[in-house]
C-alpha cells in the first residue's frame, strides 16, 4: 500500500501525456457533406506541425483587405524548411492550392486528407523525402469566410461553401499577370521566394452533365519553350494514367462545350492567356495543373478524386522531379537568349476536328417555356456514349517578337512598372544618364479600342499597329528592362503592347490614347485655308480625298482633322505608347 502510494504520488507530479492532435477534418467527420471554415485551416496548421514537428511548419505569406493571415504548410522530410535550404539542395518544390474560387473548394478537404495519408507514407511513399510540398489550403480567404449555401448554385455539395471572388471582387484566377490583388501580390511574392517547378491550381468545372469526372490540363504542353512541352507532357500523361487506375474517367482538355449547351458541338482545346494560372507559368518556365472535377458530381466523390490527383502528382514529382528540373533550368537558359527572336502571345485550336466517343447522358433539346431558348434536358438514369468532335490541335495565333536587347519605361510611367515587374521577380534597373537621340522603335497605334465596360476594375484597351525605328530622347530615371534573362516570355507578355494581358491591355497606359488638346473649328478652318494656300500640294491631296471617299466628304469633323493632324501644335504623342524597344543596353 505504501509503495502504490508512493508511485502514485511520483506520478502526479509528472506532466500528462498530449494527446495527439485530431487532424481530421470538418468535412470527414461529417462523411464530406460539409466543409469547415477559415478557422479550421488555422487550427489544422498549428496541428499538422505539432504533429510533425520534423516534417511540416506552418507559416503566413500574406495578409488579405480584410485582414485575415494567409496559411501554407511547408512540408518535407528533407529538413528544407526555407526557401534557400531547397535551393541549396536542388530539391523540386510543388506547390498546391486550394481554393481560388473559394466556392469551389475540394482542394482544401482533400489537400488535407492526402497529406495526413502522405505524412503517414499510407500513400505516395516517400515523396516527402524528395521534394518541398507548399500547400496553400485556400487562397482566397476572404471569399473563403463569404460563407452560405448556394453560392454555387450548378454544383453539388458541401452544404454551404464560400464565394468566387475576393472580398474586393477580384476573381484571382484573372490576375496572376496583372496581379491587382493582395492575395496575388502575397502568393506571388511566395512563388518568387520558392520558384516551384510544379504549381498545381485545384477547382471545379460549372458544366454540362456526363459521367466524366475531372478534366487535367497541363502546361508546357502546347505552349512556351518547345523542349519543356515534354516535361509538362509528361505529368500530364502520368496523372491521367495513375487517377484512372482508380476508378477516374478523366479527360485532358476542359470539358466546355464548343457551342454553349449543345452536347453535339463537342470541345474545343486551347492555351488560356497569363491572366490565368496555367497560362502563366509556363511564361516562367515552370508546370502548371489545372485540376476541374465535375461539378454534378458529388462532394464526396470530387474530393477523393482531388486527392488521388494530389497524391499522384507528389509521387511523379518524387520520381521525375530531378530531372524535370534540369529541363527547366535549360529553359531558363534558352529564355535568356529570345532577344531579336518570335515569341508566341496567344494559340488557338485549328480547325482540324477527331471525332470522340464521349460518356455523357441521354438528353433531349426543346423550347423552354420559362426563358423561351432552346434547353437541354438530361437524363441521369441513362448513360449514353456521346460521338462528337475534338478540335486538339493547337497552334501559335498572334506571334509578335522581342526586342534585340530590351524595354526602355519612361520616368513617368517607371514607378508603376517597376511594381509590376517586382511582383513577378522581373530584372531591371534605372538609367542613369540621360540621352538626347537614340535609336529605338516605337509602337504608335493606328487604331485603339477601349472596351465599353469595365474588366477586373479595369477598362481594357486593344490596339493594333507595328514598331518602328526613329530616334528618341531617353531620360535619366527611365526604366531598361533586358530580355536576357529567364522570364524573357513573361517580359514580352507584360511589355509587348499587342500581347493580351500586357500592361497596356489591361489599361495601365489608356491616357497615352486620349486626346487631350483640340483646335477649335473656326481656328482649323482659317489653318486648312493658310496650309494649303502655302501648299497646293496639299491642296490638291485634299480635292482628290474628297473626290475618291464619299464617307471622308461627308464628315466635317474629319475634314477638318485632316490640316489639323499636319499641323505643328497637333500632339505627335497622342496614340504612342511611351515604352519603348531598344536594340542595345543603355
Amino acid at each position: 500500500m505504501i509503495r502504490s502510494a508512493l508511485l502514485l504520488a511520483l506520478l502526479s507530479t509528472l506532466p500528462l501525456a498530449q494527446a495527439a492532435p485530431d487532424l481530421s477534418t470538418v468535412s470527414e467527420r461529417s462523411g464530406f457533406q460539409q466543409t469547415g471554415r477559415y478557422d479550421e485551416v488555422i487550427k489544422l496548421c498549428a496541428a499538422f506541425q505539432a504533429a510533425y514537428p520534423k516534417a511540416v511548419k506552418c507559416i503566413d505569406f500574406g495578409r488579405t483587405p480584410e485582414g485575415r493571415s494567409m496559411k501554407a504548410l511547408v512540408v518535407t522530410k528533407s529538413g528544407a524548411f526555407t526557401a534557400r535550404a531547397a535551393a541549396a539542395r536542388g530539391l523540386p518544390v510543388t506547390l498546391i492550392q486550394g481554393g481560388i474560387h473559394a466556392g469551389e473548394i475540394d482542394g482544401k478537404d482533400a489537400g488535407f486528407l492526402a497529406l495526413r495519408e502522405v505524412l503517414e507514407n499510407r500513400a505516395a511513399p516517400g515523396s516527402l523525402d524528395k521534394q518541398v510540398l507548399l500547400f496553400v489550403p485556400v487562397f482566397n480567404v476572404d471569399g473563403h469566410e463569404r460563407f452560405k449555401k448556394w453560392n454555387r448554385p450548378n454544383q453539388r455539395g458541401p452544404v454551404e461553401m464560400g464565394w468566387r471572388t475576393t472580398a474586393q471582387n477580384f476573381n484571382l484566377n484573372r490576375d496572376y499577370a496583372k496581379a491587382d490583388s493582395a492575395e496575388m501580390q502575397a502568393m506571388l511574392a511566395l512563388v518568387n521566394a520558392w520558384d516551384p517547378l510544379t504549381y498545381v491550381d485545384l477547382h471545379v468545372t460549372d458544366g454540362a452533365k456526363f459521367e466524366h469526372d475531372v478534366s487535367i490540363q497541363v502546361e508546357p504542353v502546347h505552349s512556351a519553350d518547345p523542349e519543356f512541352r515534354k516535361a509538362g507532357l509528361a505529368l500530364r500523361t502520368n496523372v491521367l494514367a495513375d487517377i484512372t487506375k482508380q476508378g477516374s474517367l478523366p479527360h485532358a482538355f476542359y470539358m466546355s462545350f464548343a457551342e454553349n449547351d449543345d452536347p453535339a458541338s463537342g470541345f474545343v482545346d486551347g492555351v488560356s492567356d497569363p491572366r490565368f494560372s496555367t497560362g502563366y507559368f509556363p511564361l516562367r518556365n515552370r508546370m502548371a495543373m489545372l485540376v476541374e472535377t465535375h461539378s454534378w458530381k458529388d462532394y464526396p466523390t470530387r474530393v477523393r478524386i482531388t486527392r488521388n490527383t494530389i497524391v499522384s502528382v507528389l509521387a511523379q514529382v518524387a520520381e521525375h522531379g530531378q530531372a524535370w528540373k534540369k529541363t527547366a533550368a535549360e529553359a531558363d537558359a534558352r529564355a535568356a537568349k529570345l532577344a531579336g527572336g518570335p515569341v508566341e502571345l496567344t494559340y488557338k485550336a485549328t480547325d482540324k476536328a477527331r471525332m470522340i466517343d464521349f460518356r455523357g447522358y441521354a438528353y433531349t433539346r426543346t423550347p423552354s417555356e420559362v426563358s423561351g431558348i432552346l434547353m437541354t434536358r438530361y437524363d441521369e438514369t441513362k448513360p449514353q456514349i456521346w460521338t462528337v468532335p475534338l478540335r486538339d490541335e493547337i497552334v501559335p495565333d498572334l506571334i509578335g517578337s522581342a526586342p534585340a536587347a530590351g524595354y526602355i519605361v519612361p520616368p513617368a510611367h517607371a514607378a508603376m512598372v517597376a511594381r509590376k515587374l517586382a511582383q513577378h521577380g522581373i530584372s531591371f534597373r534605372t538609367i542613369e544618364q540621360s540621352k538626347d537621340k537614340a535609336d529605338v522603335e516605337t509602337f504608335r497605334a493606328e487604331k485603339a479600342t477601349f472596351a465599353a465596360g469595365s474588366l477586373e476594375s479595369h477598362q481594357r484597351l486593344t490596339v493594333q499597329g507595328a514598331w518602328k525605328t526613329e530616334a528618341r530622347a531617353v531620360a535619366k530615371g527611365s526604366l531598361y528592362v533586358p530580355v536576357a534573362q529567364a522570364k524573357a516570355r513573361l517580359v514580352v507578355a507584360l511589355l509587348e503592347p499587342t500581347a493580351p494581358d500586357s500592361l497596356l491591355a489591361w489599361g495601365e497606359f489608356n491616357t497615352a490614347f486620349e486626346r487631350k488638346e483640340y483646335m477649335e473649328e473656326y481656328v482649323a478652318e482659317e489653318v486648312a485655308r493658310e496650309m494649303m494656300a502655302a501648299d497646293p500640294k496639299l491642296a490638291a491631296a485634299f480635292k482628290s480625298k474628297l473626290e475618291s471617299d464619299p464617307a471622308f466628304a461627308k464628315n466635317a469633323h474629319a475634314r477638318l482633322e485632316f490640316f489639323a493632324k499636319l499641323h505643328a501644335s497637333w500632339d505627335e504623342r497622342l496614340n504612342l505608347y511611351p515604352v519603348v524597344r531598344t536594340a542595345t543596353a543603355p
